[in-house]
C-alpha cells in the first residue's frame, strides 16, 4: 500500500483566473493516488503562515499555487517548519518553478507531485527576509514597479519585456560599496542583482553557472551606460553570459554586504519589497525539501 502523503494546498484566488477546472482535475487526481489534500483559498500571506504553522506537526507537505512573489512569503515559514514544499505554478513568471523542473501546465505540475522527486535547494536570505530567486535594487525595482496588474493582464508572457522597456527610460546610476566573503569592491552601477535561484524576471538567467542548489549567491552590477549599449547587452543579460562583456561586474559568494550612494534604496525579492540599503546578503545550503520536475535535468 503506497504511503499516506498528507498535503496541504494553498492558491490565491487571484492568481490564473480560469485553472479552477485544471486543478480540480489535479486534485482528484491526488485522491485516486492515495494523497490526502486540505485545500486554503488564502487571502494574504498571515493567513497562510499561521495555517502552516497551525498544521506544523501534521504535514507532509505544503503545495503553492501562486506566483513567485506568494511563495517566497512562505520560504521562512516552511524553513522554520521542516515543511517540504511543491509549486503549482500559478503565476506570471513562475521562476521558482523553472529553477525545479516544474512544466508551466498544471498537468505537468500534478505530474511531478505524484512522481514526488524530492531535492534540497538553497535559501537566500537579506536583512533577515528569506527569498528563493533574486533580489534586486536599481533598474530591476524599477521594472517591477512598472509590471502593473493592468499590464500583466494586457501583455501577459511579454509583460516582463514591456515593462523593462519602460524602466529603462527613467534609470539612475548609483555608487555600491561592496564586501563578498571578506573582499571589497566599489562600483557605479545602475542595476544590482544577488541571486539564490537561476532564473527571475520571466526566465532571464542570474548567471550560466548558477543553480538554486550550489551553496552560493550570485552577484550581477551592470556599469552605467546608454540606452543603445544597454539594448545591445539585452541578449546575454537573458543568458547569464557576463563573463563575455566588460560592462557587467559578477561575482559569487556566500556573503555579501551591500552599501549604496544614495542610502536607502529599495530591495524587492522574488518580486516583492522587502528591505532597503544598507544590506546584508547570506546562503542558507540545502534549506529546504522539495518537489521536483523531470525538467530538472539533476541540477537539484
Amino acid at each position: 500500500m503506497a504511503e499516506l502523503i498528507k498535503a496541504l494546498l494553498i492558491t490565491n484566488p487571484k492568481s490564473r483566473q480560469g485553472a479552477s477546472a485544471a486543478l480540480d482535475e489535479g486534485l482528484e487526481r491526488l485522491a485516486q493516488a492515495g494523497w490526502r489534500v486540505e485545500h486554503l483559498q488564502s487571502q494574504g500571506p498571515e493567513e497562510s503562515q499561521r495555517a502552516v504553522r497551525d498544521r506544523c506537526g501534521d504535514l507532509d507537505l505544503v503545495i503553492m499555487g501562486g506566483g513567485d512573489g506568494t511563495i517566497s512569503s512562505m520560504a521562512g515559514t516552511l524553513y522554520e517548519c521542516g515543511i517540504a514544499l511543491a509549486i503549482l505554478p500559478l503565476g506570471t513568471a513562475n521562476d521558482l518553478a523553472r529553477s525545479l523542473g516544474v512544466g508551466p501546465s498544471l498537468e505537468e505540475a500534478f505530474d511531478a507531485l505524484i512522481a514526488n522527486r524530492r531535492g534540497r535547494i538553497d535559501l537566500g536570505i537579506v536583512n533577515d527576509h528569506y527569498f528563493f530567486n533574486v533580489a534586486n535594487m536599481g533598474l530591476g525595482v524599477q521594472v517591477t514597479q512598472e509590471l502593473t496588474p493592468e499590464v500583466k493582464r494586457h501583455w501577459g508572457v511579454f509583460s516582463y519585456l514591456k515593462a523593462f522597456l519602460a524602466a529603462v527610460m527613467r534609470i539612475r546610476q548609483f555608487k555600491v560599496n561592496l564586501r563578498v566573503d571578506g573582499k571589497a569592491h566599489r562600483l557605479r552601477s545602475i542595476q544590482l542583482a544577488i541571486g539564490n535561484g537561476r532564473y527571475y524576471g520571466g526566465g532571464n538567467v542570474i548567471r550560466d553557472c548558477a543553480s538554486i542548489d550550489d551553496g552560493k549567491l550570485t552577484l550581477y552590477s551592470i556599469r552605467p551606460q546608454t540606452l543603445w549599449e544597454l539594448l545591445t547587452l539585452a541578449p546575454l543579460l537573458r543568458g547569464g553570459q557576463y563573463d563575455l562583456d566588460r560592462r557587467v561586474f559578477t561575482i559569487q559568494g556566500q556573503h555579501i554586504d551591500v552599501v549604496t550612494r544614495p542610502d536607502g534604496m529599495d530591495i524587492h525579492a522574488d518580486g516583492e519589497p522587502i528591505s532597503q540599503t544598507p544590506a546584508r546578503f547570506r546562503v542558507m545550503p540545502g534549506a529546504l525539501d522539495v518537489v521536483i520536475g523531470p525538467e530538472n535535468n539533476g541540477a537539484v
